[in-house]
């Protein structure tokens, strides 16, 4: 098979995997509405299913020995989520709700309103998650991901999963749990499964056809990927007046992405071969969160962001895109 035949292989991979997503999350949201969670604390929560598609391909990945594809999804899919989604948000908040008075001074200000919560409950954990990555793979002497840096990653998550549940509490309801909803979320994790294993296998052919090396494969192929359904996810939560749940899912995800998914590939000893490469990503990695807590927070009136903030988080990706390959690959 040529490259453009695996490319139509990554495609519907990637929807599979997170059709899978889909499905597998309707339990998660009748336990986030059972113990009455806040739509900040109900991302985190979630997030254990909506970033699963990235979890399964590091997995499988460590599995096949072509651990940097891994590695490369997990830089790549943090930076260009923040400001895809964002963008996106902001986008489909550009018009009416029903039932949503105060969203109209937020269309008259160009602004797209978010919970200030959602900073202390969500960015600003994710930011220490991040640091400690970094505490534990840039050093010299403790370059690369390692086993035990692992289990210290999938600790941080644990904490920062309680840390949100402790912090958005309130009076849960009551659900019903429907049986055709079940079984469509067993259907669902095979279909992750699946979906991630012919992800990573097209990206080993991909990459092999064009020649490039597998850590860029996963940098711009498989982290864009994964990504891009997400599109859609946040356009249709965020057009149905949910803005704050819509456009701070992506904090939690990307939480999950830089600690459950680190863990297997610490599990297989994944060496830093390009250490430039490595902590330039890592550099972009954090920016965006940083610009996400900075903006959030310094709203006076109304916090969120308003319209140059999303093109600020637009000229952070095309700087990222411009210093890999002005700078890192040296392309040109």
């Amino acid at each position: 098979m040529n490259a453009w035949l695996w490319a139509g292989v990554l495609i519907i991979a990637a929807w599979a995997a997170h059709w899978g997503a889909d499905k597998l999350l309707l339990p998660l949201k009748l336990l986030r509405k059972q113990w009455g969670l806040t739509a900040s604390a109900g991302a985190a929560f979630l997030a254990i299913v909506t970033a699963s598609p990235e979890v399964a391909i590091n997995i499988t990945s460590a599995a096949r020995g072509v651990s940097d594809i891994g590695l490369g999804n997990l830089l790549g899919s943090n930076i260009i989520s923040i400001p895809l989604i964002t963008t996106i948000a902001y986008l489909a908040s550009r018009r009416q709700f029903k039932n949503y008075q105060q969203h109209q001074k937020h269309l008259e200000e160009n602004i797209l309103a978010l919970n200030k919560r959602s900073v202390v409950v969500l960015s600003l954990p994710y930011l220490g998650i991040i640091a400690l990555v970094a505490l534990l793979t840039l050093p010299e002497g403790w370059r690369g991901l390692q086993p035990v840096d692992g289990w210290i990653m999938l600790g941080a998550y644990a904490a920062f999963l309680a840390h949100a549940i402790i912090r958005g509490r309130k009076e849960g309801e009551k659900v019903s749990w429907n049986k055709k909803d079940i079984i469509l979320s067993v259907a669902g994790a095979a279909a992750i499964a699946v979906g991630a294993f012919f992800i990573v296998k097209a990206t080993e052919n991909i990459v092999s056809a064009l020649g490039i090396s597998q850590i860029i494969g996963g940098l711009f192929i498989t982290g864009t990927m994964v990504t891009l359904p997400e599109i859609f996810k946040t356009w249709s939560v965020v057009k149905g007046g949910e803005v704050t749940a819509g456009t701070t899912s992506v904090i939690a995800d990307n939480a999950i992405t830089m600690s459950v998914a680190f863990f297997p590939l610490a599990l297989v000893n994944t060496p830093v071969e390009d250490f430039q490469l490595y902590w330039v990503n890592l550099a972009f990695v954090g920016l965006m969160p940083l610009l996400y807590s900075v903006f959030v927070h310094q709203s006076k009136s109304q916090h969120g962001f308003s319209k140059w903030q999303i093109l600020v988080f637009d000229a952070a990706y095309i700087l990222y895109i411009l210093t890999m390959l002005f700078v890192v690959l040296d392309l040109f």
